[in-house]
């Protein structure tokens, strides 16, 4: 039974999603990160500009620094988002010189800032702050002390920057995602064309049609083309094999009841009761022959097309063989040849198979040796254990077949050249499918000086397997 397991669609699209998701989270982590980046470079590029201003706006007094805080410099400090800014001007000695807040800096700051240029946050009660500090050698007319110019704003423009930043590449990464949701159905549309147009070929196709497929498609198909054409070509030996069988199974039923037929026809016409007596018996043989004909044609049909491995159970094949064995012995159709059974191995030999099946196996062994091999022959049937197998054979001493025959003597209907039996040429045919149903191997090979010996290879189970 077939059962809908989602589509290849939804799949696709399942991992791409999940592939896309896990992609854009790394790239949107990128993003606030590089937002936060530039918005720190902008604005620390500012607080520089202005530091700058401001020390070339430095003059001397009286050996003093003095400083009139140009308007460039607070118009660089100034921005659209209104933050609180600061700056100051300190001495050698780390007084102020002039300052718009007062502003604690710390110590070590000012320590650091006389090596390099020095950026760093600070908080104070209702805000954060980030402060730039630089020292500028600023040479007067008495004296050449150095100056530090400390400036610095609130934290809202940056953070304000950093997320329009981050939205702008959240809307960009949002539009691209959507661009690439609909090139990946488009592209999976594209994609799986190919087996669209599988698809249409399959649907397209006669219930009767087995050819091989006449289609590109693309490597990743391949292997599924190749297999549909093997079961196709499957079908068509099936199909051919059937078609053969009905027919000679047609021809084979003709022939006995067309003389049936001629054999009534002709005592019906005959005034004497003699007459009819032998036209009797006549219908009854061939009835009894047309009967056992069906029976085979049956129980082949049975084998190859209906039964299904159902009944396969653990048995002693030596058993059987001794009980099959000693049955036929007993009827008078075995009364006329030697049969017998050879030195059968002293432990029991199990294999898994069909009860049914193996009797009717080796019936038609045993019913087809006695049927094309002359009276008085001997008709020997044994087993022989080899390593995780088990041999069963029967061998005869009669006429024996011609080595060009033995290869299609298992199929239905071969009869060995022999016309001078009532043998249908059905017994090995069957023989041979219920070996395979049992996973058997069948050989035949013909005996010194004459005669024929058949050989089937079962593997043992199992708990037989030493």
């Amino acid at each position: 039974m077939i059962e809908v397991d989602g589509t290849l669609k939804s799949r696709l699209a399942v991992w791409l999603l999940v592939t896309v998701s896990a992609l854009g989270a790394l790239l949107l982590i990128e993003a606030y990160v590089s937002s936060q980046r530039a918005a720190e470079r902008a604005y620390d590029s500012q607080l520089e500009a202005a530091a700058l201003t401001i020390a070339e706006a430095v003059q001397w007094q009286e050996g003093r620094p003095v400083v009139e805080i140009p308007a460039a410099a607070l118009q660089i400090l100034a921005t659209r988002h209104q933050e609180r800014v600061f700056y100051a001007v300190l001495d050698a000695d780390g007084q102020r010189v002039s300052a718009n807040l007062e502003f604690p800096i710390p110590a070590d700051g000012r320590e650091r800032v006389a090596e390099r240029p020095v950026w760093t946050n600070a908080d104070t009660p209702g805000a954060g702050w980030r402060l730039h500090g630089r020292e500028f050698d600023s040479a007067g007319w008495e004296t050449q002390d150095p100056v530090q110019i400390w400036v610095g704003h609130t934290l809202a423009g940056r953070e304000a920057l950093a997320g329009e930043l981050f939205e702008r590449a959240v809307t960009r990464f949002l539009v691209m995602v959507l661009l690439a949701g609909l090139l990946m159905l488009l592209a999976m549309r594209v994609a799986l064309t190919p087996m669209r147009r599988l698809r249409h070929l399959l649907r397209q196709r006669e219930a009767d049609d087995m050819r091989p497929f006449d289609a590109r498609v693309p490597e990743e198909m391949r292997e599924l083309a190749e297999t549909l054409d093997t079961l196709f070509a499957r079908q068509r030996e099936s199909r051919d094999a059937l078609l053969r069988f009905t027919a000679d199974a047609s021809h084979q039923l003709k022939t006995p009841l067309a003389g049936l037929q001629s054999t009534s026809e002709l005592a019906l016409q005959s005034p004497r009761p003699d007459e009819w007596r032998r036209a009797l018996a006549a219908v009854h043989g061939g009835a009894e022959r047309t009967s056992r004909l069906a029976n085979q044609l049956l129980s082949l049909a049975r084998l190859r097309h209906v039964a299904d491995g159902s009944e396969m159970r653990r048995l002693d094949l030596a058993a059987l063989l001794r009980e099959t064995v000693l049955d036929w012995a007993e009827r008078d159709v075995a009364r006329d040849h030697d049969l017998g059974l050879a030195d059968l191995p002293g432990a029991s030999l199990f294999i898994h198979g069909e009860p049914w099946a193996l009797r009717e196996l080796l019936g038609n062994l045993i019913d087809n040796a006695l049927r094309y091999t002359p009276a008085g022959s001997m008709i020997t049937l044994g087993l022989v254990r080899q390593a995780d197998e088990v041999e069963l054979f029967i061998e005869d001493d009669g006429p024996g077949v011609a080595p060009e025959v033995l290869e299609r003597l298992h199929q239905p209907f071969e009869r060995g050249g022999r016309q001078d039996t009532r043998g249908s040429g059905l017994g090995l045919a069957i023989v041979d499918s219920i070996a395979r149903r049992h996973g058997a191997r069948l050989r035949l090979a013909a005996r010194e000086p004459h005669g024929l010996r058949v050989g089937l290879r079962f593997p043992l189970s199992a708990e037989e397997t030493p």
